[in-house]
């Protein structure tokens, strides 16, 4: 590992004060996206973190329309700013607050928003890119649907991995019943949502739901040790997921009829579950995100 980082200007990336919740960055020489959430207060999935997501895809979607197979973006990664945490997930102050005041109305709205932002993903913005997440921490409830929503996932051995929501009498509604079941299958993925446990990074990956795994501290060079693997098989690749995403899609409808029943079983919650929720906000409260480490890629080769 040796040289500077090439750091270059792309169009899919804004001004820099023009997220509050992300860091973004993009290097030319691996077309290499890469997208750190650093939500504030908390580390989950606020209005705010949302809206900044789905800004920063529409711009991927738009700058491909705009500038063709010139546009230079291959690899799109989402990773965290946050020490120690991918994400944890749910903005649980704000299911709180609806709870209270019996107001189903935003919860779909905010399902809505986080479902938006998951499928784009997912799907590639529709183009020829491959999504990658690099989980370094925990990553719990919309953080691991988040996670899993990328073609690959990389994960360093410390991390780890839970749907928390069966603590509260609830379960993880925006799309995690649909990547999961992909990989692992409809029984182990049921077992999965309904035990609340957490799954270490290893164990998910003798599974097949961590498709890398990498060394405390050496993911993002696994990540571009992927890059560059790929890089003289780039168009079987694209063929590849192409095929997977034909064969096995990620239907945008489904997930919305899953909101449904989500924001239901939401509404049903009582005394005992909100004081649950209040807890587990007051400790998300205490982590709180950072600027990610500077990393230098490998010099060997491009993608």
């Amino acid at each position: 590992m040796q040289g500077v980082m090439n750091v270059m200007p792309s169009p899919v990336l804004p001004h820099p004060t023009s997220y509050r919740h992300l860091r973004t960055r993009f290097e030319p020489q691996y077309g290499a996206l890469w997208c750190y959430l650093a939500p504030q207060p908390r580390a989950c999935f606020s209005f705010e973190i949302l809206e900044e997501l789905r800004r920063f895809q529409v711009k991927i979607e738009r700058s491909a329309e705009d500038g063709g197979k010139g546009w230079g973006v291959r690899y799109v990664i989402l990773a965290s700013a946050t020490p120690g945490v991918f994400n944890f997930g749910g903005d649980l102050a704000l299911f709180i607050r609806c709870l209270k005041e019996n107001d189903p109305e935003t919860l779909h709205r905010y399902a809505k928003a986080c479902i938006d932002v998951l499928y784009a993903h997912a799907v590639g913005f529709h183009l020829p890119v491959t999504t990658i997440s690099l989980v370094q921490g925990d990553a719990l409830g919309g953080g691991f649907e988040a996670a899993l929503a990328s073609d690959i996932l990389v994960a360093e051995k410390q991390a780890e991995f839970g749907f928390p929501e069966v603590m509260f009498n609830l379960f993880p509604g925006m799309g995690a019943y649909n990547l999961l079941q992909r990989r692992i299958g409809m029984q182990r993925t049921e077992r999965m949502l309904l035990n609340g446990k957490l799954h270490r990074a290893e164990e998910l990956h003798a599974e097949g739901v961590v498709d890398i795994l990498a060394e405390e501290g050496r993911g993002e060079n696994a990540v571009y040790e992927h890059i560059v693997r790929q890089a003289g098989k780039r168009n079987a690749q694209q063929a590849i997921l192409q095929v997977r995403r034909k064969l096995r899609p990620l239907v945008y409808e489904e997930l919305l009829e899953v909101k449904e029943i989500w924001v239901d079983t939401a509404m049903r919650l009582g005394p005992r579950e909100l004081r649950l929720m209040e807890r587990l906000v007051n400790a998300q409260a205490r982590i709180t995100p950072s600027a990610p480490v500077p990393i230098t890629p490998p010099r060997t080769g491009s993608a």
